[in-house]
């Protein structure tokens, strides 16, 4: 994954980061740059290069890996991950359908 924005110290900053964890709504993930609660950030599928904007709504702790941040996105994105986050159970979904 890769994120690009402004740091805390107004400088841009466009550089891969590690995802944790992601859902239909966001991510947590690692980034090198220092960047504050609010700031708005651009992520980056490597694979597909679609890019959605996002809103830092966590700030974790200092690694060795980076910062450990939460985003949110600004305007639902279900398929950015190229995941099927729909519960098997989920009235409505195909019996044996694969989960993606």
């Amino acid at each position: 994954m890769r994120a690009a924005g402004k740091s805390a110290q107004g400088r841009k900053f466009r550089e891969n980061s590690q995802t944790i964890v992601v859902n239909a709504h966001g991510a947590l993930l690692y980034v090198q740059a220092e960047v504050e609660l609010g700031t708005d950030i651009v992520l980056i599928n490597p694979v597909t290069e679609e890019e959605q904007e996002c809103r830092v709504v966590f700030i974790g702790d200092l690694s060795e890996k980076g910062q450990r941040i939460g985003v949110e996105f600004l305007s639902p994105a279900p398929h950015f991950w190229g995941v099927d986050f729909t519960p098997t159970d989920w009235p409505g979904r195909v019996p044996g359908a694969p989960v993606r």
